[in-house]
């Protein structure tokens, strides 16, 4: 009689290989974002002269640098199960502060650090209102963008330029390899993207942010810290939202109220498009820069197809139904 269950049996050695070849369905919807990229970019480079230039990728990743760094900071919260509506906001408050204080004459190494700071603080007392008073996520931060946007015009209804010399020579500064060029601004999105990336793999706060986002209640019972957990992931998405504000300052040389509109929009599509569930518990960081490479690749596309802006909301929208419907499926199906 063989032991089917015993190591080392011809059914268990030809059971193992099968297994591991099969990918994981939590997998799936990052597989699928990846395959979604190489399909747009593919179409480009057939339908486009010019498109497979290798600086035309790297433009994307120049154009939407900001918008990485916000993404990864709502790529904690959603995992948690929670929705952050303010980093628009909190942003364009960024620029706001830091443009006021510059031309303030204040220096840059104290406009960056306080910058941050106040981002910081906001993300804090938002994380602090939906735990300890049971907030739900949307209506707090949904308070904290009114909130954000309000101080913003408060502060001035126009655009203010940003001449001081070090903050415009942070801003271009161009990193040369190969003949291609980056931005200081994408180096500074990569460096977050790693270091979110191993604090939710490698970290016992990331498996916190995990078993949260899995179920809330199976978490307190085991003894996680959830109230820390979940006020450090709106405290994290706020600092980098104010990171985000800074790298926008750096792209567009000023500040304004109107400044990433629609932003948190933007974040939480290539958060979702990069396969991370709604409902929380499932996703990886690396597929957020997957999300924030589709929506570039749209925009790309479009402009080369020389169409109306609004077609990028078009296809984003199809792009949010779709994913929504996959993680549904997956969901099920498991």
């Amino acid at each position: 009689m063989i032991d089917v269950g015993t190591p080392g049996t011809a059914t268990a050695v030809a059971r193992v290989p099968l297994s591991k070849k099969r990918p994981q369905k939590r997998h799936i919807p990052v597989l699928a974002t990846a395959a979604l990229f190489g399909l747009m970019y593919l179409v480009g480079v057939v339908s486009y002269p010019g498109f497979s230039d290798t600086q035309i990728l790297l433009n994307i990743f120049i154009d939407n640098a900001f918008l990485l760094v916000v993404a990864v900071g709502m790529t904690f919260v959603i995992l948690t199960g929670g929705i952050d509506l303010s980093v628009g906001a909190v942003v364009a408050l960024t620029t706001m502060i830091s443009a006021v204080l510059l031309r303030e004459n204040w220096p840059a190494g104290a406009v960056l650090p306080l910058v941050l700071l106040v981002g910081t603080l906001l993300g804090l007392a938002m994380g602090c209102i939906i735990h300890f008073f049971e907030v739900p996520p949307f209506i707090a931060t949904l308070a904290g963008m009114f909130l954000a946007r309000g101080l913003c015009f408060v502060i001035s209804d126009a655009s203010i330029p940003i001449t001081n010399s070090t903050w415009t020579g942070i801003a271009d500064v161009r990193i040369w390899f190969g003949g291609f060029r980056i931005t200081i601004s994408v180096v500074i999105a990569l460096v977050v993207l790693l270091i979110g990336a191993f604090v939710l793999a490698y970290t016992r706060f990331g498996r916190n942010v995990y078993a949260l986002g899995g179920n809330q209640q199976s978490a307190m019972l085991m003894g996680l810290p959830v109230a820390r957990t979940r006020v450090a992931v709106y405290t994290i998405s706020g600092f980098c939202s104010a990171l985000g504000g800074v790298l926008v300052s750096f792209y567009m040389s000023s500040g304004n109220s109107l400044h990433a509109q629609g932003m948190e929009l933007d974040a939480i599509a290539a958060v979702v498009i990069g396969g991370t569930v709604l409902a929380g518990g499932s996703g990886y960081v690396f597929g957020t820069v997957l999300g924030v490479l589709v929506l570039g690749v749209i925009q790309t596309l479009i402009t080369y197809a020389d169409l109306n802006s609004w077609w990028t909301r078009i296809f984003i929208g199809a792009l949010l139904f779709a994913f929504i419907l996959l993680q549904r499926v997956v969901n099920r199906r498991t």
